[in-house]
């Protein structure tokens, strides 16, 4: 099993920055792939980032690429998620995930999800 606490989110004006980070208890974060989702208001929750359970692999939604980095510190038991030159539309509140069996992209595959964190982009 395996429980996820988000923090780092807040407010901040377009073109700045923020850190979330999921701090993960239980003895499969470090052999778990893991996600970033966020969800807006009226909207689903949609796909931002995923990494392998090494670290070797990533990959980003579109709309973040070249802007939003995930990383994870194993040692610690922490997902992280740098957020470079925000966007008003990046306001959601953003969760952590850990993968359980198939597609990245689909909620459904995920077993263990945070509580939450908000982000909002002042124009």
């Amino acid at each position: 099993q395996v429980q996820l606490v988000e923090s780092g989110g807040g407010l901040v004006q377009a073109g700045g920055s923020l850190r979330l980070s999921c701090a993960a208890s239980g003895r499969t974060f470090s052999s778990s792939a893991m996600g970033w989702f966020r969800q807006a208001p009226g909207k689903e929750r949609e796909f931002v980032a995923r990494i392998s359970w090494n670290g070797g692999s990533t990959y980003y939604a579109d709309s973040v690429k070249g802007r939003f980095t995930i990383s994870r510190d194993n040692a610690k038991n922490t997902l992280y998620l740098q957020m470079n030159s925000l966007k008003p539309e990046d306001t959601a509140v953003y969760y952590c995930a850990a993968h359980y069996s198939g597609s990245y992209f689909y909620t459904s595959s995920y077993g263990y999800w945070g509580q939450g964190t908000q982000v909002t982009v002042s124009s």
